[in-house]
């Protein structure tokens, strides 16, 4: 009796003192969340540093009601993917939104970020003609499946272009029988993502069907991969150059383009009657352009938060060609312009690393400036 008269005190004490623990740490958490509450209803402006396959995208207005929903307005700044991850002011961006992933690695170690969020992916393609699709066929480099048409023999095609292989040496060219030489034009590896990523297969088959993983790697393709790339002259600094020439100009400016699929696929759905000639080859083997942001600031991850979150994003980029988890919706439509395409990519290789890209595209330019 006498001990739970002395203890009494203490016990009342010490519940008091867990009552007040407790309602102050409940207060903490209330105004923890509230902050939290008034940091997400805040409207601000992310500032994105992207690709130009992109563009059509960020500036649409479905896309532009859902970030206003969230509160959220964006300006966009375009680039060349590969420069954006060697830029100096890439910290003064809240969003990197590079059309490759390794680029978005580079890009994460050189901002310290270790916020990413995949979103889009689209395999390079080739655009092409029907027109030349038999002297194509007859030389063996292409063939079609399921009603689409692959080049069967990427390494063969890389080769001829090596060798300088003119379209007229091809056997039984009437269709195209010009003096240029066989070649599939591209972006500048320098500043460009479709580029570099064409680079990186035609680098994997002159290694022997095996990607370029070091330095000797890159030392025993360098002087071929010089030499392929030096043939075209004049490359554009972004992607959407070599597809604009395609769709204005025609066979005779661009008989083969090394384009993003989403290109052509984003031109065919907003044209009722595109060119009946035109068609879209996929290299087996192919690479996968995987289109990831890194997030820079706070802001810029509750931007990406938002785009990867919101199913309804899916739906608005498929309807400018880009492949989502899940694309039925875009397999549909394109089904419904009587177009066909693969619906599964299964001949994929993976690029190498930055570094290993840079080494090799750093020969391509070191041997432009002699």
């Amino acid at each position: 009796m006498n001990l739970r008269k002395a203890l009494g005190p203490s016990l009342a004490v010490l519940l008091l003192v867990g009552v007040g623990l407790a309602v102050n740490y409940s207060m903490r958490e209330k105004k923890q969340s509230d902050s939290d509450a008034r940091r997400a209803s805040e409207r601000i402006t992310v500032k994105i540093l992207s690709g130009s396959e992109k563009e059509k995208l960020l500036a649409d207005p479905e896309l532009a009601k859902i970030l206003d929903s969230e509160r959220i307005t964006i300006t966009v700044q375009k680039a060349g993917s590969r420069e954006i991850a060697t830029r100096s002011d890439l910290k003064s961006f809240d969003i990197a939104f590079p059309a490759g992933a390794h680029a978005a690695v580079k890009i994460a170690q050189v901002t310290g970020s270790k916020r990413t969020y995949p979103t889009f992916f689209t395999p390079m393609a080739v655009a092409s003609w029907k027109t030349l699709i038999p002297v194509l066929q007859a030389s063996g480099l292409v063939a079609q499946k399921d009603g689409a048409f692959f080049i069967i023999d990427m390494g063969k095609l890389v080769d001829m272009m090596r060798k300088g292989t003119r379209w007229k040496d091809l056997p039984g060219n009437t269709a195209y029988s010009v003096g240029k030489s066989v070649l599939v034009t591209s972006t500048d590896v320098r500043k460009s993502n479709s580029g570099g990523m064409y680079l990186a297969l035609a680098a994997y088959l002159a290694n022997g069907n095996n990607v370029v993983e070091n330095e000797a790697d890159a030392a025993k393709v360098g002087e071929s991969m010089v030499t392929l790339f030096s043939r075209q002259g004049f490359q554009e600094s972004s992607s959407a150059g070599p597809f604009e020439d395609y769709t204005a100009m025609g066979i005779g400016k661009a008989p083969l383009v090394m384009i993003y699929e989403q290109q052509f696929l984003e031109y065919v759905l907003a044209h009722p009657k595109p060119n009946p000639d035109m068609v879209l080859l996929y290299p087996a083997p192919t690479i996968l352009s995987k289109h990831t942001m890194v997030a820079i600031s706070d802001n810029g991850a509750r931007f990406a938060q938002v785009m990867t979150n919101n199913p309804k994003i899916d739906a608005i980029a498929q309807r400018y060609g880009f492949r989502t988890q899940d694309s039925s919706g875009l397999f549909a439509a394109i089904e419904a312009r009587q177009m066909k395409i693969p619906h599964t990519i299964v001949d994929v290789i993976d690029p190498p690393s930055f570094d290993i890209l840079e080494n090799l595209i750093g020969r391509i330019e070191a041997a432009a400036k002699q």
